[in-house]
């Protein structure tokens, strides 16, 4: 029941108005984590505070971990004056989770709540929030179940039972040397399926995937996909296993990757928080430097008409063309690079594959620039024919748009699809060779493109 139902949603609000507290807790107490959560994140601020406090301590827990980061932010200045909650609610939240919270939030702010965490809880907080801006040391969790190899499987059972619960996930269990080195992971089918007499040296390889505590976290989501696991172990530079990585939080990274690309490939600054946490300023000042670089550079167009100025005097005509001609570039340059932007983030191209992306780009800017250019031209002969509006030279106009069409899609089908490599090479973010970015710079080679077509079909007739 993810999706509350609208009636129930109004009752829970209704309970919340008139202070009806025993019929609330009885209600919202027989819904999951995940429900209550999705409940919480359409309430208002309140009424949000209202239920977290009705919450049993666990379930409390469980429901924050799956709040946004800004509701999160919200439930926490909720609870700033009832610290016991909040001292409880901080030291039961996942270090993994913590971590993303306490990042999220203004440095003095961040650091009164570290302050209310315990020794151990603190020690651990301070250690994953050492590790660099999105690095994999901040994904992890120190919580999960490791074993020895000298252990036969009733032994490694009888331990998973002790201390599992406190354990991230039990899907896979670590196997560890007497120094913490990381020796094998072990899926829990393995061990459950095992004979109870088995030692654990007889059933591992040695052979495993983990990371080093100072990856960058797109790695983690690469690994991820290419091992199809829901959980991987960390180490430092000597082996030694640091802590875990599970799915939901690379899952979370991903989003987070996805959502800057799309900023940037929208002709953005990708923003930092969610857009209804931005401030006006950080929103309007985000969008105004990219704009107002496209805008210097539309001015590059500007210059472009009035360098052939006596072209269009002497032919105006050429000019109804114009935002025909570029705008065919400009698109088509946006869609080559959309594509390959998304091809080198999920790893299907990479910097050295640029060669055979350029073929393949020429022969579908060539493609699409003749199916183009034989709409272009039917037009033009339409018109002609119906309205008689292009004069005597109608065939030239017609064959120059076609050619131009032709040259203009080609040259923002290669732009477009060789700018992301050429800012992967230069160690930029390829998302920066936005869809703006290229099709203003198609614009301005466009009408070079165009009008160098236009001099070359029309010299001695309207030129």
């Amino acid at each position: 029941m993810l999706n509350i139902e609208p009636q129930l949603k109004v009752q829970v609000q209704d309970y919340v108005e008139h202070g009806d507290l025993k019929h609330l807790h009885a209600m919202v107490g027989k819904w999951t984590p995940q429900e209550i959560a999705h409940l919480l994140e359409e309430l208002p601020d309140d009424q949000v505070a209202v239920i977290f406090r009705l919450l049993p301590r666990q379930l409390a827990t469980e429901t924050f971990e799956y709040l946004a980061p800004d509701k999160q932010q919200e439930v926490i200045e909720a609870l700033a004056h009832e610290q016991d909650r909040l001292v409880s609610l901080l030291n039961d939240l996942a270090p993994d989770d913590r971590t993303a919270l306490l990042e999220e939030l203004p440095g003095p702010v961040a650091q009164r709540l570290l302050n209310l965490l315990s020794p151990k809880e603190h020690d651990v907080a301070v250690a994953l929030l050492g590790y660099p801006e999105n690095s994999i040391g901040r994904l992890m969790t120190p919580d999960y179940v490791a074993i020895r190899p000298e252990w036969n499987i009733n032994e490694v059972l009888s331990f998973i039972r002790r201390y599992g619960k406190d354990s991230e996930t039990l899907n896979v269990i670590y196997v560890v040397n007497d120094g913490g080195q990381l020796l094998d992971d072990l899926r829990i089918r393995e061990i459950l399926l095992a004979n109870p007499d088995t030692r654990i040296a007889n059933i591992i390889d040695n052979r495993f995937v983990a990371f080093k505590a100072s990856d960058d976290q797109e790695t983690a989501i690469r690994i991820f996909r290419e091992q199809a696991r829901t959980a991987l172990p960390v180490t430092d530079s000597q082996g030694v296993l640091l802590g875990i990585v599970t799915i939901d939080d690379v899952l979370d990274v991903a989003e987070e990757e996805a959502t800057e690309d799309i900023h940037k490939v929208g002709g953005l600054e990708a923003l930092d928080m969610p857009y209804m946490m931005t401030s006006f300023g950080t929103l309007v000042l985000k969008r105004a430097r990219w704009l107002i670089a496209l805008f210097i550079g539309e001015m590059l167009t500007a210059t472009a008409m009035s360098y052939y100025e006596k072209e269009i005097s002497s032919a105006v005509v050429l000019a109804l063309f114009v935002p025909l001609i570029i705008s065919s570039g400009g698109n088509s340059g946006s869609q080559a690079a959309t594509l390959i932007i998304r091809a080198l983030a999920v790893g299907e191209v990479r910097l050295h594959d640029w060669w055979r992306v350029m073929r393949r780009e020429i022969f579908s800017g060539l493609s699409l620039g003749i199916v183009l250019a034989t709409i272009g031209f039917f037009r033009v002969t339409l018109w002609q024919q119906l309205f008689g509006i292009y004069g005597p030279h109608w065939f030239l106009i017609a064959l120059t748009v076609s050619f131009s069409l032709i040259g203009v899609v080609l040259w923002g089908t290669l732009s477009g699809s060789m700018l992301p490599f050429i800012m992967q090479r230069l160690g930029v973010d390829p998302a920066t060779s936005s869809a703006p970015f290229v099709a203003t710079l198609v614009d301005v080679t466009g009408l070079v493109i165009y009008f160098t077509v236009a001099a070359v079909f029309l010299h001695g007739t309207l030129l």
